[in-house]
């Protein structure tokens, strides 16, 4: 059975979680980083060098790291020719690119409203530092709004596109800040917690 090393509140985890549920494989979960640590030890360096989580081990010893990886490598193996992860080159590049800009682009905004309101004591806050993080997201967030136009899912039918940005929406929905208006930004956020049941039971959560 696969292992799947990481917890439960990390954002790359619950992208994970949520593919397993998609295509109803079967894991086992292995409690790791944060206050579970493991990720230091010498068994888990051998697999992930980075000492992150969340990564992958197969019965025959293969390892993998860095979430966006891990998803298209699970839909190869479990679900060849799966929608989710188009084969077409021009699909499958529509898909990717929203993958590639989660990792390069909004991550960091989004990491630093995070961190602030949910792992940081209020005392340490840098709120100016906060606010520009802010901006960026909500400038972020509306050229989704915008791709989303006569679409119901990121790049049209639901795909790893919408896994891979799904827990930073849940954050920007969830998180104590000043929104704009975004209608399709916010009917796409009820129509992953409507449809898709894996969305909901693990991203869907309470932040911690």
């Amino acid at each position: 059975m696969l292992r799947l090393w990481g917890r439960t509140s990390s954002s790359n985890v619950m992208k994970l979680l949520w593919l397993c549920e998609e295509l109803r494989l079967p894991y086992e979960r292995i409690e790791a980083g944060g206050a579970f640590g493991r990720t230091d030890e010498p068994g888990y360096l051998a697999m992930n060098p980075n000492g992150t989580v969340p990564t992958i081990e197969e019965p025959d010893g293969f390892s993998l790291w860095e979430s966006n990886s891990i998803l298209r490598y699970l839909v190869a193996t479990h679900a060849p020719g799966s929608p989710l992860h188009p084969a077409e080159p021009r699909a499958r590049a529509d898909v990717e690119r929203w993958m590639d800009w989660q990792l390069a682009s909004l991550n960091p905004p989004m990491v630093t409203i995070f961190f602030t309101y949910v792992r940081t004591p209020e005392a340490e806050r840098n709120h100016a530092a906060t606010a520009r993080a802010r901006d960026a997201a909500e400038r972020l967030w509306a050229m989704v709004d915008r791709q989303l136009e006569g679409r119901d899912y990121v790049a049209g039918g639901f795909s790893l596109a919408d896994i891979a940005l799904g827990p930073y929406l849940h954050r920007w929905f969830a998180l104590p800040v000043a929104r704009a208006p975004m209608p399709r930004l916010e009917a796409w956020y009820a129509r992953l917690r409507e449809r898709h049941p894996g969305f909901a039971t693990h991203v869907a959560v309470e932040m911690r």
